[in-house]
């Protein structure tokens, strides 16, 4: 199974990624066969710090779980407004 269709199931999710040029913290937006958009978030202030297009080939790492993630989902979440 290729990288690109196990992480078509974390669309939508908050990682940290790590490709060719970098590393960060944010979320999948979209998975193809030839590139994904990754929204980078900054871990201080959790806010969306730029949108990316990396290609599938140079994706080197995906870390979906660990207290750093569940620290940036928690204070994400505590942000929406109540409904």
């Amino acid at each position: 199974m290729k990288l690109v269709n196990r992480l078509k199931v974390f669309e939508q999710k908050y990682v940290f990624l790590r490709w060719a040029m970098g590393a960060e913290y944010g979320k999948i937006v979209y998975v193809g066969e030839d590139y994904l958009e990754f929204n980078i978030i900054d871990p201080e202030t959790l806010e969306y710090r730029e949108t990316v297009m990396i290609n599938s080939q140079l994706v080197l790492e995906v870390i979906f779980g660990g207290s750093d993630i569940s620290r940036m989902v928690a204070e994400i979440s505590s942000m929406l407004p109540e409904q």
